[in-house]
Protein backbone atom coordinates (compact mmCIF):
# COMPACT_ATOMS: atom_id res chain seq x y z
CA UNK A 1 0.00 0.00 0.00
CA UNK A 2 1.28 3.38 -0.80
CA UNK A 3 1.37 6.56 1.47
CA UNK A 4 -1.39 7.91 0.00
CA UNK A 5 -3.80 5.11 -0.22
CA UNK A 6 -3.06 4.59 3.40
CA UNK A 7 -3.79 8.33 4.02
CA UNK A 8 -7.29 8.02 1.92
CA UNK A 9 -8.78 4.84 3.24
CA UNK A 10 -11.57 4.93 5.81
CA UNK A 11 -11.24 5.31 9.30
CA UNK A 12 -12.18 1.81 10.01
CA UNK A 13 -9.64 0.80 6.78
CA UNK A 14 -7.06 2.38 8.50
CA UNK A 15 -7.51 0.94 11.52
CA UNK A 16 -7.65 -2.75 9.69
CA UNK A 17 -3.88 -1.96 7.90
CA UNK A 18 -2.58 -0.46 11.52
CA UNK A 19 -4.26 -3.77 13.01
CA UNK A 20 -2.09 -6.01 10.94
CA UNK A 21 0.85 -4.45 12.24
CA UNK A 22 0.06 -4.66 16.32
CA UNK A 23 -2.47 -5.53 17.84
CA UNK A 24 -2.87 -2.77 20.68
CA UNK A 25 -6.03 -0.95 20.26
CA UNK A 26 -5.04 1.99 21.40
CA UNK A 27 -2.25 2.27 19.06
CA UNK A 28 -4.01 1.35 16.08
CA UNK A 29 -6.63 3.97 17.27
CA UNK A 30 -4.04 6.87 17.80
CA UNK A 31 -2.13 5.82 14.14
CA UNK A 32 -5.38 5.98 12.41
CA UNK A 33 -6.04 9.13 13.91
CA UNK A 34 -2.61 10.75 12.88
CA UNK A 35 -2.95 10.46 9.26
CA UNK A 36 -2.49 12.12 6.78
CA UNK A 37 0.96 11.20 7.07
CA UNK A 38 4.00 13.46 5.27
CA UNK A 39 5.91 10.69 4.45
CA UNK A 40 7.07 6.72 5.94
CA UNK A 41 9.37 7.83 8.38
CA UNK A 42 6.79 10.23 9.82
CA UNK A 43 4.89 6.91 10.02
CA UNK A 44 7.63 5.28 11.90
CA UNK A 45 7.94 8.14 14.03
CA UNK A 46 4.48 8.41 15.02
CA UNK A 47 4.70 4.58 15.34
CA UNK A 48 6.97 4.72 18.13
CA UNK A 49 6.08 7.78 19.78
CA UNK A 50 2.81 6.51 20.10
CA UNK A 51 4.40 2.99 21.35
CA UNK A 52 5.85 4.79 24.00
CA UNK A 53 2.70 6.31 25.58
CA UNK A 54 1.29 2.58 25.80
CA UNK A 55 0.10 0.98 29.19
CA UNK A 56 0.61 -2.13 30.57
CA UNK A 57 -2.83 -3.17 29.28
CA UNK A 58 -2.13 -2.13 25.58
CA UNK A 59 1.29 -3.68 25.55
CA UNK A 60 -0.39 -6.62 27.06
CA UNK A 61 -2.98 -6.84 24.48
CA UNK A 62 -0.11 -6.59 21.33
CA UNK A 63 1.78 -9.87 23.24
CA UNK A 64 -1.69 -11.86 23.35
CA UNK A 65 -2.13 -11.21 19.52
CA UNK A 66 1.61 -13.56 18.68
CA UNK A 67 1.77 -17.42 18.06
CA UNK A 68 3.95 -18.95 20.60
CA UNK A 69 7.97 -19.27 19.17
CA UNK A 70 7.96 -23.00 17.57
CA UNK A 71 3.89 -23.83 17.87
CA UNK A 72 3.54 -24.03 14.37
CA UNK A 73 -0.73 -24.75 14.27
CA UNK A 74 -0.50 -21.40 16.97
CA UNK A 75 1.42 -19.53 13.68
CA UNK A 76 -0.89 -21.17 11.65
CA UNK A 77 -3.89 -19.58 13.34
CA UNK A 78 -2.71 -16.32 14.88
CA UNK A 79 -0.98 -15.05 11.77
CA UNK A 80 -4.23 -15.93 9.57
CA UNK A 81 -5.28 -12.21 9.45
CA UNK A 82 -1.94 -10.78 9.46
CA UNK A 83 -0.18 -12.94 7.10
CA UNK A 84 1.03 -10.82 4.97
CA UNK A 85 2.68 -9.00 6.33
CA UNK A 86 3.92 -11.07 9.12
CA UNK A 87 5.02 -13.97 6.86
CA UNK A 88 8.50 -15.29 7.39
CA UNK A 89 8.40 -13.74 10.74
CA UNK A 90 9.23 -16.81 12.64
CA UNK A 91 10.85 -19.06 9.37
CA UNK A 92 13.67 -20.16 11.84
CA UNK A 93 11.31 -21.92 14.21
CA UNK A 94 9.57 -23.44 11.26
CA UNK A 95 13.44 -25.04 9.88
CA UNK A 96 14.21 -26.07 13.33
CA UNK A 97 14.94 -29.79 14.15
CA UNK A 98 11.98 -31.26 16.40
CA UNK A 99 14.55 -31.22 19.60
CA UNK A 100 15.00 -27.62 19.40
CA UNK A 101 11.24 -27.24 18.98
CA UNK A 102 9.82 -29.27 21.82
CA UNK A 103 12.54 -27.23 23.69
CA UNK A 104 11.42 -23.75 22.40
CA UNK A 105 7.46 -25.15 23.64
CA UNK A 106 8.82 -26.07 26.96
CA UNK A 107 10.39 -23.19 27.54
CA UNK A 108 7.61 -21.05 26.40
CA UNK A 109 5.03 -22.83 28.15
CA UNK A 110 7.26 -21.88 31.32
CA UNK A 111 7.69 -18.57 30.43
CA UNK A 112 3.72 -18.38 30.18
CA UNK A 113 3.06 -19.59 33.10
CA UNK A 114 6.23 -17.61 34.90
CA UNK A 115 4.86 -13.91 33.40
CA UNK A 116 1.35 -14.23 32.42
CA UNK A 117 2.31 -13.68 28.30
CA UNK A 118 4.40 -15.73 25.50
CA UNK A 119 7.81 -14.86 24.92
CA UNK A 120 8.22 -11.80 22.48
CA UNK A 121 10.96 -11.56 20.68
CA UNK A 122 11.87 -10.00 16.97
CA UNK A 123 12.31 -12.82 15.41
CA UNK A 124 12.81 -12.16 11.63
CA UNK A 125 16.20 -13.71 10.77
CA UNK A 126 16.71 -15.29 14.08
CA UNK A 127 17.43 -19.19 14.01
CA UNK A 128 15.36 -21.39 16.47
CA UNK A 129 18.63 -22.25 18.44
CA UNK A 130 19.18 -18.23 18.91
CA UNK A 131 15.38 -17.91 19.86
CA UNK A 132 16.01 -21.01 22.48
CA UNK A 133 18.93 -19.36 23.92
CA UNK A 134 17.48 -15.94 24.40
CA UNK A 135 13.82 -17.53 25.88
CA UNK A 136 16.76 -19.52 28.09
CA UNK A 137 18.39 -16.22 29.01
CA UNK A 138 14.90 -13.97 29.46
CA UNK A 139 13.12 -16.83 31.79
CA UNK A 140 14.22 -16.07 34.88
CA UNK A 141 13.61 -12.26 34.36
CA UNK A 142 11.57 -10.15 36.81
CA UNK A 143 8.04 -10.11 35.02
CA UNK A 144 8.52 -6.26 34.98
CA UNK A 145 11.80 -6.23 33.14
CA UNK A 146 10.25 -8.92 30.48
CA UNK A 147 7.69 -6.68 29.59
CA UNK A 148 10.15 -3.92 28.91
CA UNK A 149 11.65 -6.59 27.08
CA UNK A 150 9.18 -7.68 25.43
CA UNK A 151 7.59 -4.30 24.48
CA UNK A 152 11.12 -3.33 22.68
CA UNK A 153 10.66 -6.68 20.97
CA UNK A 154 7.04 -5.42 19.98
CA UNK A 155 8.04 -2.48 18.53
CA UNK A 156 10.73 -3.98 16.26
CA UNK A 157 8.49 -6.19 15.19
CA UNK A 158 5.61 -3.46 14.33
CA UNK A 159 8.48 -1.35 12.67
CA UNK A 160 9.34 -4.61 10.58
CA UNK A 161 5.33 -5.18 9.63
CA UNK A 162 4.73 -1.06 8.99
CA UNK A 163 7.74 -0.98 6.36
CA UNK A 164 6.39 -4.30 5.11
CA UNK A 165 2.94 -3.10 4.22
CA UNK A 166 4.17 0.71 2.77
CA UNK A 167 5.71 1.13 -0.26
CA UNK A 168 7.11 4.48 -1.80
CA UNK A 169 4.89 6.10 -4.39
Amino acid sequence: MTLTELNNLSPEEAEHFFSQTCAAQRWITKMQSQRPYANIPSVVQQAKLHWQDMEKEDVLQAFDAHPMIGDMSSLREKYASTKDMASHEQDGASQADEATLQALQKLNLAYKEKHGFIFIICASGLSAKTMLEEIEKRIDNTTATEIDIASEEQIKITMLRLLKGLSDE
